[in-house]
């Protein structure tokens, strides 16, 4: 029995044993799901299902319709209300023209339109409707691809298939293609399935659940033709070197080098597909071939950036990052036509040489969409080799398809960028008041938000809303090895890290002689000790980034005003103020800015305040604790209570590259005008 791995693997029949709904558009939306939920059958956002039927149109009369997935949607979650249904007897009589350019075929279909609130048609509708079959599924499955995707393809397939496939030569999807594939079908009405070169797959049946199983029975058919033609052939030529090194370690490197135009954040993929191929013999000549497919190339680029085991060291990652922009600039120049706007030159792959893939996107969403698809690639590029040569588009059809202007549309849906989309920051003493405030406020900006906090549970809860952009770390600021955990664990989830907030806390409150050396020693460990201890490490990171980045300490209005009874608390709250002027100094040529918020009286919210600190700061002023809150009011200019949220608003001012991006070594005063603390 071999104990090689099969070059490609098969897919499994997920159709329901109660059949599913029974409504057309019900079943639709069932297939398609069932589809995306594999995605080595349909790739993110890839492929396309339609359905014909009748309907009543505005008017009240029965028309001939077909609904069709809507452009830029997914099929494993698209609903309803994601497909877009269309006049199918305006539709057809386009099949008798000879040529119709993207922009008129555009145009055309949105006037089919049973509602023009619809979604924009997929750009292969034309090929769905000319198709005279009730539901048609369009797929890129693994299985067709290594075939579709091989230099014999063609041969490959009609030895697989015989006369039931018909095999079209790889042309852009648009008008032509839908042409080509509905005329091969009507003329034939023995085919069973059509394979696009360099493309995928597209069957029919009566119903969603016959063209469903039917592409499920294709793609195993070929699976069992490829495994059983390559045998024992070692994927990507056999092993050439052991799995070694630390990717970890090269992260922010990779990040820093990655992130020229805009940041990006980082997903890390060691899975056991991923090192067979990093560490294979064929890997570093086979990813400059290109992509498998058409589809791909939106999201991972035509090519990734190989770092050979030899260049894994933060300096030749710079110079190879470097290369690779020039490399994409020249080849945008190529072929760019009049209109066409440069794309971000970064790769969007990373693969290193025996330690692992690297994704990249401007969300965590993005990022793992380029690991997702690049999978896919790995598995058609295996298969295709092993059956004789992996080929993909040239450069200039690649950069057609990259520039595509249906395809830019698909990407134009997306929503508008947050302010800090692509930042990755870390807040210490996440889970109180104050820390909540500031992981909401850079969350809603776009960041990604790591909460450091001794109360774990707590750190989990401020970040739960933000899915995989949140991140909770349970630490103590005062142990060198806790902090190191904290930021390795933001370097492993994100990349690394643009901004840190420190912000974690203590307070007490007693006469000079009352102070107990223990509670001296225990507010300056937390308030300085700490906040250098976060410093050193956010330092270390941002310079391997080499991308500047954001410290922001939250300090107090005793850092600038003596505290009466509060010695200890006051003396650590104004280190924290001189330590970050000296940072501001020592990071200022690396980019690395440092600024302080001085919050007065945050009561809301606080743990702080909900402690003794309460008790002890009424006590010091003669005041009952309940009276605290309007003394504090009534003591500053402006007769403001100070909230949670404004602090993050000053956090935020400093977090920004826009709004702060020249200022360093500042403090922001957010206590509602204490006179004593104006800066002079």
């Amino acid at each position: 029995m071999s104990t090689v791995t099969p070059i490609i693997d098969s897919v499994e029949d997920l159709w329901p044993a109660d059949g599913g709904p029974g409504d057309a558009l019900g079943e639709l939306v069932l297939a398609s799901h069932l589809l995306g939920a594999n995605r080595a059958v349909s790739n993110f956002g890839g492929g396309n299902t339609s359905a014909k039927g009748t309907t009543v149109d505005h008017t009240g009369r029965e028309i001939n319709a077909m609904w069709v997935k809507g452009s830029g949607s997914d099929l494993a979650t698209m609903g309803p209300e994601h497909f877009t249904g269309l006049k199918l007897d305006e539709v057809l009589p386009l099949l008798e023209r000879d040529e119709m350019s993207d922009e008129d075929m555009v145009a055309y279909l949105a006037q089919c339109q049973l509602d023009p609130k619809m979604p924009r048609a997929s750009i292969e509708t034309l090929l769905h409707a000319f198709v005279p079959a009730p539901h048609v599924h369009h797929t890129h499955p693994d299985g067709i691809n290594v075939l579709a995707g091989t230099a014999d393809g063609e041969r490959l397939i009609h030895e697989c298939f015989g006369d039931e496939a018909a095999w079209i030569p790889y042309i852009r999807p648009g008008f032509t293609l839908s042409k080509q594939v509905g005329l091969a079908v009507r003329e034939n009405p023995n085919l069973k399935l059509v394979v696009l070169a360099k493309h995928g797959l597209i069957v029919w049946g009566e119903s969603a659940e016959e063209a469903y199983r039917k592409t499920i029975e294709v793609i195993n058919q070929a699976v069992a033709f490829v495994n059983a033609k390559t045998g024992d052939t070692p994927r990507f030529g056999g092993r050439k070197l052991e799995p070694a090194g630390s990717l970890t370690e090269l992260l922010p490197a990779i990040r820093g080098a990655v992130s020229s135009e805009r940041a990006k954040v980082l997903t890390v993929d060691t899975s056991e597909r991923v090192m067979e191929f990093v560490c294979s013999q064929q890997a570093e000549r086979l990813v400059k071939v290109g992509a498998p497919c058409p589809d791909h190339l939106v999201h991972t680029k035509r090519l990734p950036l190989w770092i050979s085991r030899e260049n894994a060291t933060p300096e030749k990652i710079a110079e190879l990052a470097e290369q690779y922009r020039a490399d994409y600039r020249a080849y945008f120049e190529s072929f760019a036509g009049e209109g066409d706007v440069p794309g971000d030159p970064d790769p969007r792959v990373v693969l290193v040489e025996g330690m692992g893939l690297v994704s990249t996107g401007t969300t965590t969403k993005l990022s793992k969409i380029s690991r997702d698809l690049y999978h896919r690639a790995i598995e058609v590029i295996a298969g295709a080799e092993a059956l004789g040569q992996f080929v993909s588009l040239d450069a200039g059809e690649s950069f057609a398809i990259e520039y595509w202007p249906l395809e830019l549309y698909k990407l134009a849906q997306a929503p508008a960028p947050g302010e800090l989309q692509g930042k990755v920051a870390l807040v210490t003493g996440g889970a109180g008041g104050i820390g909540r405030a500031i992981i909401d406020s850079l969350a809603s900006a776009g960041a990604c938000v790591v909460a450091f906090d001794l109360d774990g549970e707590g750190a989990t809860e401020a970040v739960s809303e933000y899915g995989d952009r949140g991140l909770a770390v349970a630490g103590d600021v005062t142990s060198e090895e806790a902090v190191a955990g904290a930021f390795r664990a933001a370097v492993e989830a994100f990349g690394g890290v643009d901004i840190v907030v420190s912000n974690a806390g203590i307070a007490s409150s007693a006469a000079l002689e009352e102070t107990t050396l223990a509670e001296w020693n225990r507010n300056h460990a937390i308030l300085s000790t700490g906040y250098f201890l976060v410093s050193r490490e956010a330092f270390k990171v941002l310079r391997a980034q080499d991308n500047g980045g954001s410290v922001v300490f939250v300090a107090s209005k005793n850092a600038v005003v003596a505290g009466k009874n509060a010695a200890a608390y006051s003396s650590a709250k104004a280190a924290e103020l001189h330590l970050a002027r000296c940072l501001a100094e020592e990071g200022g040529s690396a980019g690395i800015r440092v600024n302080t918020v001085n919050p007065d009286a945050v009561l809301q919210g606080s743990k702080i305040w909900g402690s003794s600190w309460r008790e002890e700061r009424a006590a010091a002023y003669n005041l009952d604790p309940e009276q605290l809150d309007e003394h504090y009011r009534q003591r500053n200019t402006l007769k403001v209570s100070i909230y949670p949220g404004d602090i993050a608003e000053a956090v935020l001012h400093f977090a920004s590259e826009r709004r702060s991006g020249k200022s360093t070594g500042n403090m922001l005063n957010v206590d509602g005008g204490v006179p004593a603390a104006y800066a002079r």
